[in-house]
């Protein structure tokens, strides 16, 4: 198929519509700075939660602040955002609109319903808080639903989920067809930055759980396994929450809540780390015992530096783990079950290396930055072509 991209490509422009700044940077520059080598005005879109504009307009991009925040819930207010959206679509003309994640895909998809856009990609990256508690959220959820069946009435749009699971309930909603949705999972990583490393050396087996500091990552299950395995290892182990406190999110941990967790010296608490990579292979096992996700770009990375993986059978994490090969899924909310896979890694160093292996293994099969990309250009180019 020709690259429309490119022969499309003068003084054409594409607006990445995310969540938030820091989002954007860690889950889509791969893929923006792709769009602009092909010639494209990139414009981007974003709640600015990091102060992050300078450094998004350093590759040559446009940011606009989105009027807003991310947990924001003023009805006039959100209102406002799909006014402004709309404000600016009608403005900049673009052959592009990729929106990520609920907020930016509800919102963005009313604003475009009237406009002539050649091509509306909405990337659904895990259907969130609100559709993990849909059923305690279930005025809330029918209000979103409702909005998805009017605004996602427009044959240019495009879905892309991260799981099948996912995907299946999307299709679920009014005017989305099998040909318009596409399974592209997750962000990417590089595989060269992550390259693969053999385990850690010492004695002091170390288990990170890599995450914002968020109920539904499973939090409350992991200090759990922690306090557990604490009492039979003791000094042997050592649990290691990486990320940041999210005050943002109704499910995020209060900040006093994980300071006493690391007085009681069950797990330790360093809080946000930019050098992720440090981090995963300083580590024997990576656990993230989630709720639900749409795919989980630390346990991508995990894969791809080769460390095995303890998580949750659920949407998301399951697409990352073969269980018994490289790490285990064990049952929702099953702190005892999580304890026994992760005493059964810390025990056995020649599986924790096997299981590295076939992790590794798998990245390079199914996770890589540079596939990402190009199955959304495929996007892309199938519909401008």
């Amino acid at each position: 198929m020709p690259d429309r991209l490119q022969q499309m490509s003068k003084s054409k422009k594409i607006i990445f519509v995310a969540s938030v700044d820091w989002a954007f940077m860690s889950h889509r520059l791969p893929l923006a700075l792709a769009v602009r080598d092909k010639g494209f005005e990139v414009l981007v879109y974003a709640v600015q939660e990091g102060k992050l504009k300078e450094k998004i307009e350093s590759y040559g991009f446009t940011f606009r602040p989105l009027p807003t925040t991310r947990s924001g819930t003023n009805l006039l207010r959100e209102l406002n955002v799909v006014r402004f959206l709309y404000k600016e679509y009608r403005r900049e003309k673009p052959l592009i609109v990729h929106q990520i994640t609920v907020k930016p895909v509800t919102y963005g998809s009313l604003a475009c319903r009237f406009l002539k856009i050649p091509l509306v990609v909405n990337a659904l990256t895990g259907l969130g808080f609100l559709f993990i508690n849909k059923d305690r959220n279930r005025i809330k959820y029918n209000i979103i639903k409702k909005i998805f069946d009017f605004g996602f009435k427009n044959r240019k749009m495009h879905f892309i989920l991260q799981n099948h699971d996912d995907m299946k309930m999307v299709l679920k909603f009014k005017h989305v067809s099998q040909d318009r949705v596409h399974l592209i999972k997750g962000s990417g990583v590089d595989l060269q930055e992550f390259e693969f490393q053999p385990g850690p050396s010492g004695d002091v087996i170390q288990i990170l759980f890599l995450a914002r500091m968020l109920w539904d990552k499973g939090l409350k299950e992991f200090v759990t396994a922690a306090e557990r395995l604490k009492k039979v290892y003791g000094d042997k182990v050592r649990f290691v929450l990486a990320g940041g406190a999210d005050y943002g999110n109704k499910a995020g941990v209060p900040r006093e809540v994980l300071e006493q967790w690391n007085r009681e010296g069950n797990v330790t608490w360093i809080d946000h780390q930019k050098d992720v990579k440090k981090h995963i292979t300083e580590s024997h096992i990576v656990c993230l015992p989630s709720y639900r996700e749409g795919l989980p770009k630390a346990l991508i990375e995990a894969c791809a530096i080769g460390r095995p993986i303890v998580t949750t059978d659920v949407p998301g994490c399951r697409e990352v783990v073969e269980h018994g090969v490289n790490g285990f899924l064990v049952p929702l909310y099953d702190d005892i079950e999580l304890s026994e896979r992760l005493s059964q890694l810390i025990n056995n160093e020649s599986l924790r290396n096997q299981m590295g292996v076939a992790g590794r293994i798998k990245a390079e099969k199914e996770f890589s930055v540079e596939d990402v990309v190009r199955k959304t250009f495929d996007i892309y180019n199938s519909v401008l072509g």
